[in-house]
């Protein structure tokens, strides 16, 4: 019997800590992206209802895979069994500094060539 793979992505958007479980997670056709699909939300706990996995679970409604940029991916895990959905501000204690982002890809007309 095979086991059934369960990620944990986390990545930043917009200053704040996003955790989050999916069935899938590949290398996007899309250059510079990660797709994340099949998130897991909800099915842990039926009875308690926790805020902040609601607000996800409205926020990925109707999503079947997103598309995170490599430059906000923090880390992937593979993982046994799904944990907590989680959402946290980025405090002045967090040891996270965000890739920058500015002129990483340059068009063709500013790369400079060498003389030959």
């Amino acid at each position: 019997m095979a086991n059934k793979l369960v990620y944990k992505v986390i990545f930043l958007n917009q200053g704040k800590i996003y955790e989050i479980y999916a069935k899938h997670v590949n290398q996007s056709g899309m250059f510079g992206f990660i797709e994340v699909e099949g998130l897991f939300f909800g099915e842990r706990s039926e009875v308690v209802i926790d805020p902040v996995e609601e607000r996800l679970k409205n926020e990925f409604s109707g999503v079947e895979r997103t598309y995170i940029p490599i430059s906000a991916i923090i880390r992937i895990d593979e993982v046994p069994k799904r944990g907590v959905n989680k959402v946290t501000q980025i405090s002045s204690k967090d040891n996270i500094t965000p890739f920058p982002t500015s002129n990483i890809f340059a068009p063709d007309g500013d790369i400079k060539k060498p003389k030959s």
